[in-house]
């Protein structure tokens, strides 16, 4: 594993959405594009899939402006893509945290990219995964709280 991967975190994709959409809570909206901009992160496809299906549901995004989003991820991101290990690996962290079935692949993708930081408001706040992988809300602590 690289320093620059030590380093790197995963955003969940309820954050990468609250940077898309100025909904409900424009403090999270704020914070979630500061998140992103301060960070250098790995995405996974996983992440991908999950925020495209929201933008086409929820802000009604054509497929032009999805095509360009996806785009966008691969080239600036390194995208991680699912495979059998990480399928492998979620089924495991499914019976070891409870995790969900979505939530389990994007802590296996984590893993696998060999990052120790996710950041996601839906999954429990500081959980350690394996001893080496933290889960954030970055909404609940730090310089991203209210």
């Amino acid at each position: 594993m690289s320093d620059d991967q030590a380093s790197a975190c995963l955003i969940d994709s309820n954050i990468w959405l609250y940077a898309f959409m100025e909904g409900d809570d424009p403090f999270k909206s704020d914070a979630a594009r500061k998140l992103i901009q301060e960070t250098k992160s790995i995405v996974s496809t996983q992440v991908i899939n999950e925020v495209c299906v929201n933008l086409l549901r929820r802000a009604n995004f054509t497929e032009e402006q999805i095509s360009q989003l996806i785009d966008g991820y691969y080239d600036k991101y390194q995208v991680i893509e699912l495979s059998r290990s990480v399928l492998l690996t979620a089924s495991s962290l499914r019976r070891s945290y409870s995790l969900s079935f979505w939530d389990s692949l994007i802590v296996a993708t984590a893993l696998e990219a060999g990052i120790s930081t996710v950041y996601s408001e839906d999954m429990q706040d500081e959980l350690l995964v394996e001893g080496r992988l933290q889960v954030c809300n970055p909404f609940a602590q730090g310089e991203f709280a209210r």
